[in-house]
């Protein structure tokens, strides 16, 4: 009796403890900002959005962005805010074209390192940064300024070509140059479109007098009853 008490104490206890045990999650996929596809854990604590894979300190003054801005125009720090707007004005780029690019690059993260070494607000290469003056691209006042000459240097060049300046910024001149437009990157292409739709969007606060809306291509539909239907919605 003793031995069969034993018996069921020790099957109960492995019951509980398979019980409370937590399940595996399952894997979910999803498709990152350059158009990879990512598998995760579903009870994965969820990464930082923008090209970040390590974050040095941010420099004093400045909050660490760990929620990050709905919109391109939602800046949490003020004085990111005001930094990006002095910028702009300097150098007569519109600001809700700076926040769009800021938005996209690092998620408005001041420490944000990328695989391929892009650093900080706007993800200066060490040799952007000092062609255009960033002695040290993690200061968010100095990436943005360099940032903001160099997008400003690519409008100039391809004659305010929003299109091909975006695509510059992302690939390098050379490549748009020698395409003779947007290169035929999956991930400058995507860029090129993620921007535009960014700086385009209602409540981007953008200028509307610097350029028109780019309008959505056609698209070919048949309908339910089998009809062709052409459509840009």
């Amino acid at each position: 009796m003793h031995r069969r008490l034993i018996t069921v104490a020790i099957l109960a206890a492995g019951t509980f403890l398979s019980l409370s045990s937590p399940a595996h999650a399952q894997i979910a996929t999803t498709v990152d900002n350059h158009g990879k596809q990512v598998f995760v854990n579903d009870d994965s604590p969820s990464g930082r959005r923008g090209s970040t894979i390590s974050s040095p300190s941010v420099p004093a003054g400045f909050h660490s962005v760990d929620a990050q801005p709905k919109s391109a125009t939602d800046v949490t720090d003020p004085r990111l805010d005001r930094i990006v707007r002095d910028a702009a004005d300097r150098h007569h780029v519109d600001q809700a074209l700076v926040k769009a690019v800021i938005n996209q690059e690092s998620g408005w993260n001041p420490g944000a390192v990328s695989r391929k070494g892009a650093i900080g607000l706007m993800q200066l290469i060490p040799g952007t940064a000092q062609r255009f003056g960033a002695g040290n691209p993690f200061d968010p006042a100095q990436n943005v300024e360099a940032g903001t000459t160099y997008l400003k240097s690519l409008l100039d060049r391809y004659d305010n070509n929003l299109s091909l300046s975006l695509a510059a910024y992302n690939a390098g001149e050379h490549a748009v140059d020698m395409n003779g437009g947007v290169p035929a990157y999956r991930e400058t292409q995507q860029y090129v479109q993620k921007v535009t739709e960014a700086y385009f969007r209602s409540d981007s606060g953008r200028n509307t007098t610097l350029w028109t809306p780019p309008r959505r291509p056609l698209r070919k539909e048949v309908d339910s009853k089998g009809r062709v239907v052409y459509t840009n919605e």
